[in-house]
């Protein structure tokens, strides 16, 4: 019964609010963009944004809007934003609800599987490679934004394309240049966008380094 009722609708091109009710558990509430011409017969790229900390009521949307979309909204993909349940990506209620959300997407439309990316800011980059890290069946790369990375990348196989600022005050600069340089070094596809000049706060100011992706993407894609 439960499989049943974990759907989201299919909808027309834009952004669109709503909220996944879950028996048993608290709703979800998501924000998603639909690109055009998204049809049954086509499969479309899929891509879960995560947001920063604070306050998660609409920081979904936020993301998706500041950040996430104009940068790689040329893709032509789903782009799935939740709201975390509270606390950080990695608690085992968002786990849960992030992994429901991604199941009830590729019910409602059909998703490419091969074409399947993470992505987030802050809290979000943190929660990116965590979802990397444990799930590296469901997503096909990983677009970690200014935020913490693992202490190590060990059996690391998914491609991540990393952007960061030099001048980030609360995620460092240099545990990301680490894990990056590690990665390379077991022959993983891994990049590393350096910003300058950009304090962590700016989420706006990051579009054109999350943009850089966009390439990079296709070309993990083919």
């Amino acid at each position: 019964m439960m499989a049943v009722l974990m759907q989201v609708p299919v909808l027309s091109k834009g952004i669109h609010n709503l909220t996944m009710q879950r028996p048993g558990a608290a709703p979800i509430h998501y924000a998603i963009s639909i690109p055009a011409n998204v049809t049954p017969t086509t499969p479309v790229p899929l891509i879960l944004a995560l947001h920063f900390g604070g306050d998660p009521q609409g920081a979904g949307q936020a993301v998706l809007q500041i950040l996430v979309e104009p940068a790689l909204g040329e893709l032509g993909a789903i782009i799935v934003s939740p709201d975390s349940l509270g606390g950080n990506w990695t608690t085992p209620e968002n786990d849960r609800a992030v992994n429901q959300l991604m199941d009830a997407v590729a019910k409602s439309y059909n998703i490419d599987k091969k074409r399947t990316a993470v992505t987030g800011f802050s809290m979000g980059g943190q929660g990116t490679w965590y979802f990397a890290q444990k799930y590296p069946q469901r997503f096909s790369a990983a677009v970690p934004v200014a935020g913490f990375p693992p202490e190590s990348a060990e059996g690391w196989k998914m491609p991540v394309f990393a952007v960061h600022s030099r001048n980030d005050e609360v995620a460092p600069f240099g545990p990301t240049v680490e894990r990056i340089q590690e990665l390379h070094k077991n022959g993983v596809n891994a990049e590393l966008v350096a910003l300058m000049g950009i304090s962590h706060f700016q989420t706006n100011r990051f579009v054109e380094g999350l943009r850089k992706a966009v390439p990079w993407l296709k070309e993990v894609w083919k």
